[in-house]
């Protein structure tokens, strides 16, 4: 029983990381590069324990998101959780993928994400002309082996079951 609660509290602070590095000051030329780390943590523990890390808890994260970013209210909420479903549906194949063919499929989610932002940003009147916004997918997929190795040594670590 208190393993889960410990468990529970690395989840907690794997995201609370997350969302630091999401906030974390860039030069204004390096913006574009910035990775999506919350979607990226949030693949990671719906991969790795789907049955604690699921649709629930992306809302929940997308909320969180949403206040600190001061992005429409639940635009962050609807991408994660179409990123944690499609995640859900593929966790078993991503499982034995290897890394690098996970970071494809990370470059994938991450991208769908992007486009939700970027339609949602359309509709609101502020348009892009390239296809830019899709450089923090291609940043994801570059950082996703290390972060990989780094959250699955701490889930090994403290035992998160």
């Amino acid at each position: 029983m208190s393993n889960k609660r410990g468990g529970g509290s690395i989840i907690l602070a794997t995201f609370l990381v997350g969302y630091m590095l999401s906030q974390m000051p860039l030069p204004q030329f390096a913006e574009w590069f910035r990775p999506e780390w919350v979607a990226m943590i949030l693949i990671y523990w719906v991969m790795a324990l789907p049955e604690r890390v699921g649709l629930g808890t992306a809302a929940l994260v997308g909320l969180g998101l949403d206040l600190i970013k001061g992005s429409p209210m639940g635009l962050n909420v609807l991408s994660l959780l179409i990123i944690t479903y499609l995640t859900l549906l593929l966790y078993k194949r991503l499982r034995m993928f290897p890394l690098i063919q996970q970071a494809v499929m990370v470059m994938m989610l991450v991208g769908i994400n992007q486009l939700i932002f970027n339609w949602v940003h359309n509709l609101m009147g502020t348009r892009s002309d390239s296809l830019i916004f899709l450089l923090p997918a291609l940043m994801s997929a570059i950082l996703w082996p290390w972060l990989f190795v780094i959250l699955r040594g701490l889930r090994r670590a403290f035992r998160v079951a």
